[in-house]
């Protein structure tokens, strides 16, 4: 029979080889372990066994009980028989009994036999003597093979005894040291008053500023000889003394963030492959690679030093130093946070934006509202640079994922921010590749084919330097941002869907709409019907504040008003809800709404002015011009302008500038159906009422559209008013900053006017009467003057 067992490899033998040494050497320092301690063991049962013999003495054989002695003394005597009248086997038992200690020591007075319990009354020093004798063993000394020596007579070999530690020497050691720490520790400290500790207090502080200040300026100096310096500075993040930690800490992150912020690359840096590790390059690419690889691993270790300060601040733990107060952990994460939004927004093309972006985003909807600010700001600043939309695209998967995760109980502000996106156009069509190819150059077999020799050297050099001008560009292609923003915008409307299908009492619900109202014109046309349904339903249900609804109604015109042309859609509907909803407005300081209302407006009359009958905007018109009564100036210019444009864009609006009244019916101002109130029967009074109003501009607008609102001649408007858009004019003359547009001009009191011309003529007159009674008094009667001066001066 033939042996089939496989010969092992040698490369399983060596690694099989190494794993048997490895065992045995475990066992052996298993062995010295257990027989040290089997060593100490038996010195310790030593110690106490002499202890007990010292402190337990046997009792002499000549120290018995005297008072036993002397009581029965006399009946021994009297019993006894004298030893010449004992037999000899007798006395022969009596001596061999005496020769026993335990006979003599023993209580006669007990009928017990001898060997009753005799364990129990055994002495230590008994059991002590019966464990058998070992000799001192030490352990066993492992021997160390050192390289041989060659001599005369042969090889020598070189062995070394390895040093055992003494675990007993090393506690005892280790409990000395302790004891002369704890003693060191009880001289009493040097007392500070509170100004000493200030000033010691400073001046550690000025002595870290100026330190860190150095490790700075010499890192931003000579970045690519200095990057060692960024592991010292980084290791700061980690001070003890309590006194200074929490602003050294602060200090550091800072300094760091601003340190990354200049050095880094404008380029993402990759890992090296094995290959590029293995090959030769010059001593100048061997350093920049050396300072790469540092930047990026003190970056990573930098990221984590933040992250973990932001944890231990949400999970409210300390640390064991407990050198920073739980209170003062706030502080410091909040600058963690303030140095991550930076670093998203200043280097959204470097490592690790992604890490950023996974613990900024859920920030946002953190408890803290200084917080939650600071990453919302830093999103929507990234929101409104990213040019190309990468990083957008990264952000928006993170919001989706988290609104997604905490069954969309997120604030509001997680959702608003998505209307900071900068895409104004996506792929609507899938096959937009093959109406726009990319520029293709000839190949060789063409160029041979159709070109002459001197035709294709010409080819060759304009292909190249078509290529050259492509890289010096850098530009991304435009087919690639459209891809970007279509995948982005796919993502915010899932986001969108989700929530009016499975949260529609949300709090969400008006950042969703307000979404849709921006992006309505990029969706994509499949989902117009459904989407105009959901709408209606919402508005109908009765269930949303009138912001909501004017955010659904705006939302709804601008999906009509774009691919929405090719639907036979009659959105009737939608303007009897906005019409209804002009008398809800609020018209105080919160006005905000009217800029919602004048868009819609915008968005329903001048593009759909052929399916708009003149019922419908005659009763707008007179429902505008009741409101613009009611609210702040700004509102009033911006409906007035919209009046305007109505007027000028439908026919025969000058009925309501007519006092007779045209067709049969009253006006019926509290029905909330535009076609059936009878507007036509009406005037716009309201008018006249704001030509006397305190603002300029709705004084003027008011004086235009009395006479027509014409184009020319002397009842037009200026060039500024008319052409600009009622929603511009609205922002225009806003008062949000307590500003009056047009200023208001400083009055100068008049002093000619005619009560002070009255007071002049008085007192004219008054000195003329006194002129002449001094006059005649000097002359007739000067004694009598005399006597006047005397008593006038005396009183």
């Amino acid at each position: 029979r033939k042996n089939t067992k496989r010969v092992p490899s040698f490369r399983k033998l060596l690694r099989t080889s190494k794993i048997k040494l490895d065992n045995k050497l475990k066992n052996k320092q298993y062995k010295q372990q257990s027989a040290a301690k089997k060593y100490r063991k038996e010195q310790k049962k030593l110690r106490e066994a002499v202890r007990d013999a010292i402190s337990r003495k046997p009792f002499p054989l000549e120290e018995c009980k005297k008072k036993q002695v002397a009581e029965k003394q006399e009946e021994e005597e009297e019993d006894a028989l004298p030893l010449d009248m004992m037999d000899e086997d007798d006395l022969k038992l009596m001596e061999d009994l005496a020769q026993k200690a335990s006979f003599l020591t023993r209580d006669l007075s007990s009928n017990e036999p001898v060997h009753v319990k005799k364990r129990k009354h055994e002495s230590v020093i008994d059991k002590y003597e019966k464990v058998p004798r070992r000799m001192q063993t030490e352990p066993e000394k492992e021997l160390i093979h050192l390289l041989p020596i060659k001599g005369k007579g042969g090889i020598i070999p070189q062995t070394m005894e390895k040093p055992v530690l003494n675990v007993a020497q090393d506690g005892e050691e280790d409990t000395e040291e302790m004891e002369e720490a704890e003693d060191f520790n009880e001289e009493p400290l040097p007392v500070l008053t509170p100004e000493e500790m200030a000033a010691q207090r400073r001046q550690k502080l000025q002595e870290r500023k100026m330190h860190i200040a150095a490790l700075a300026s010499a890192i931003l100096s000579e970045p690519d000889n200095n990057i060692k310096k960024l592991k010292e500075l980084r290791a700061m993040l980690m001070e003890q003394d309590p006194n200074v930690a929490v602003i050294v800490r602060k200090l550091v992150m800072v300094s760091l963030m601003e340190i990354f912020k200049d050095i880094a690359p404008s380029y993402k840096i990759r890992p090296l492959t094995e290959a590029e590790k293995a090959t030769k390059v010059k001593k100048e690419t061997q350093k920049l690679r050396e300072f790469e690889e540092g930047l990026v691993s003190q970056y990573k270790f930098y990221l984590e030093n933040l992250e973990q300060t932001i944890k231990d601040w949400k999970q409210r733990k300390l640390k064991k130093s407990n050198v920073i107060s739980l209170k003062a952990y706030k502080g410091l994460a909040e600058i963690a946070v303030k140095c991550l939004c930076e670093l998203l927004v200043a280097l959204p093309h470097f490592n690790f934006h992604n890490n950023i972006i996974v613990l900024i985003v859920p920030l946002m909807n953190d408890a803290s509202k200084r917080i939650s600010e600071l990453c919302y700001e830093a999103v929507k600043k990234l929101f409104k640079q990213d040019k190309l939309g990468y990083a957008s695209l990264g952000v928006v998967k993170v919001i989706s994922g988290l609104i997604r995760g905490r069954n969309y109980s997120v604030r509001p502000e997680v959702l608003k921010v998505f209307l900071h996106l900068r895409i104004k156009e996506v792929e609507l069509q899938k096959d937009s590749e093959d109406i726009a190819p990319k520029k293709k150059f000839m190949t060789y077999k063409e160029k041979r084919k159709n070109l002459s020799r001197m035709q294709r050297k010409w080819k060759k050099a304009e292909e190249k330097l078509e290529r050259e001008l492509l890289e010096a560009e850098a530009s991304e292609s435009k087919e690639k941002k459209l891809k970007l923003h279509t995948e982005t915008l796919n993502i915010v409307f899932v986001t969108y869907f989700r929530i009016l299908k499975k949260a529609q009492k949300s709090p969400l619900l008006p950042a969703v709409l307000e979404g849709l109202a921006k992006f309505a014109h990029l969706i994509n046309v499949e989902f117009f019907d459904d989407l105009l349904i959901v709408l209606h339903s919402l508005i109908a249900s009765g269930g949303l504040s009138y912001r909501e609804s004017l955010h659904c109604i705006l939302s709804a015109f601008h999906i009509l008003s774009g691919q929405g042309d090719v639907l036979n859609i009659d959105p009737m509907k939608f303007y009897t809800h906005l019409y209804k909803t002009l008398f809800s407005l609020h018209a105080g300081g919160t006005n905000d709404d009217i800029g919602i209302v004048l868009q819609c407006l915008d968005v329903m009359f001048p593009k759909w002015r052929k399916q708009v009958s003149q019922q419908r905007a005659l009763a707008f018109l007179k429902r505008l011009s009741t409101l613009a009564l009611h609210v702040l100036p700004n509102s009033s210019v911006g409906i007035l302008a919209t009046s305007r444009v109505l007027m000028q864009t439908f026919p025969r609006m000058d009925l309501l500038l007519d006092n007779e009244s045209q067709g049969s019916g009253v006006y019926l101002p509290e029905l909330d159906e535009p076609e059936h109130c009878n507007a036509q029967n009406t005037a716009l009074w309201e008018l006249h009422l704001l030509q006397r109003h305190y603002h300029p501009t709705v004084q003027k607008f008011a004086a235009h559209l009395i006479v027509g609102a014409p184009t020319e001649g002397s009842g037009a408007l200026s060039l500024d008013l008319s052409q600009r858009p009622a929603t511009e004019l609205f922002e225009a003359y806003s008062m949000r900053g307590m500003t009056f547009n047009p200023p208001v001009a400083s009055v100068t009191p008049r002093r000619k006017d005619t009560f002070s011309q009255m007071d002049s003529f008085i007192d004219e007159e008054l000195n003329k009467q006194l002129q002449q009674h001094i006059s005649e008094t000097v002359v007739h009667k000067p004694l009598d003057f005399a006597k006047h001066l005397k008593e006038s001066s005396l009183s």
